[in-house]
């Protein structure tokens, strides 16, 4: 007979925690538990669709294990609850977008190239979550929902400081003129910003991404140090 935990509140709302051992799952259970990392995307997948269309605190487990065609069970194995699977949804893409940071921080290069690299990979990270990106920008700005707290802020400031350390090390390489960095952050964040709010409000006018980079390449042209200036500069040492 399979043993539970006694119910609990959370400030999403009621919820049950099933445990069980191995010998107590029915054997449908085990077989979709066994089926590994196939159940396991339809389960977020699913989840996915379903807080982006209805909202995290309207969606329930029973609806995501049916858009995934297991039991409860199953989802109970691998996020325990829907707070975990939401946490997972945001790991992936969060998880990646730090990585992409630190790359960018410890990798040779100019300053305008690994600004490019940074931007385009952030918008290529955005664009492949984009239902798990819709979520979050319900979160954030929508009225509370009761989902598990994640410091987004975070993840922005971390980019915000990313930007700002490559712009310096291009002024200080002669590559960007000596401009007010706050300023060239924030045309750069902002290009980056209407791109991927773009992709996620009005699709048909997506400018993809060479749009981007055409954009940057833009934004970065306005503060780059011109060959004939630093010429000159070089002549007058």
């Amino acid at each position: 007979m399979t043993r539970l935990r006694p119910s609990v509140y959370l400030p999403v709302g009621k919820y049950r925690t099933a445990r069980w051992w191995e010998g107590g799952m029915a054997k449908r259970e085990r077989k979709e538990a066994e089926a590994g990392g196939e159940v396991r995307e339809r389960l977020l997948s699913g989840a996915t669709e379903l807080f982006a269309s209805k909202g995290y605190a309207a969606t329930t487990v029973r609806e995501i294990v049916e858009r995934a065609g297991v039991t409860k069970p199953v989802l109970y194995y691998y996020f325990h609850s829907k707070e975990g699977i939401y946490l997972d949804l945001m790991r992936e893409p969060f998880g990646k977008f730090t990585t992409i940071i630190e790359e960018t921080l410890h990798t040779a290069g100019s300053a305008r190239e690994r600004l490019f690299r940074l931007c385009l990979m952030a918008y290529d990270i955005f664009v492949e979550n984009i239902d798990a990106a819709r979520v979050m920008y319900s979160i954030y700005y929508g009225p509370p929902q009761g989902a598990p707290f994640i410091d987004f802020d975070a993840y922005h400031r971390r980019f915000q400081e990313a930007v700002l350390q490559v712009l310096g090390e291009g002024v200080r390489d002669r590559e960007f003129r000596r401009v007010k960095l706050h300023d060239a952050m924030w045309a750069v964040i902002g290009a980056l910003n209407v791109a991927m709010e773009v992709e996620l409000c009005h699709p048909p006018q997506s400018l993809g991404r060479d749009g981007v980079r055409r954009v940057l390449e833009l934004v970065l042209e306005g503060i780059a140090v011109k060959r004939k200036d630093s010429g000159e500069k070089g002549r007058k040492r």
